[in-house]
């Protein structure tokens, strides 16, 4: 007997977010989940996806931990983005970060990756985000400001469908080598 419930996925496999295993994890799923997902529950002044925000979160990476910051939000793929204030809430957060952490756990065994991640690709997610902040919050808000060091990127504003194939083709990139 499987734990919760499960969702369907962009392929059509049934899986079960509470109870995750390998064979329901598929990168397909997680590429188009993440670039259909608006960034900061879509309080923005533009279309931003969590796709290419783990794209960001890649490209400014050391070369050992690019595939490590580029999977680093896949569990949203299956649990939605969260916002922090949310996700870390007495009560709510200990469910959430619980359902996330087994998900995450799974995610990073069937692509071989360090879990618990490295610290760097915390670092590298909070980076990224204070640019999108930047960027992206119109206006900022004052608290915003100085929070995080803010990394050198570009943000492009990729549409859901170029989001989804530089997230594939980061990846397969990191299959090939």
């Amino acid at each position: 007997m499987r734990i919760g419930d499960w969702i369907q996925t962009y392929s059509g496999i049934q899986m079960y977010p509470l109870d995750p295993k390998e064979n329901e994890i598929h990168i397909e799923d997680i590429a188009h989940a993440l670039s259909m997902l608006c960034r900061f529950n879509g309080h923005t002044s533009e279309f931003y996806s969590v796709a290419e925000h783990c794209c960001h979160v890649h490209d400014i990476l050391p070369h050992e931990l690019k595939l490590t910051g580029l999977l680093h939000d896949a569990s949203e793929a299956y649990l939605c983005d969260m916002p922090r204030p949310i996700k870390r809430s007495p009560g709510f957060a200990s469910e959430y970060l619980a359902a996330e952490s087994r998900l995450m756990m799974v995610i990073a065994k069937k692509f071989d990756l360090q879990w618990p991640m490295h610290e760097r690709v915390e670092q590298a997610d909070n980076a990224v985000l204070a640019t999108e902040a930047r960027r992206l919050m119109a206006p900022l808000h004052p608290e915003w400001k100085d929070h995080y060091g803010a990394a050198d990127i570009d943000l492009p504003l990729w549409s859901p469908i170029q989001a989804r194939d530089e997230f594939l083709r980061r990846y397969a990139y990191w299959r090939e080598v």
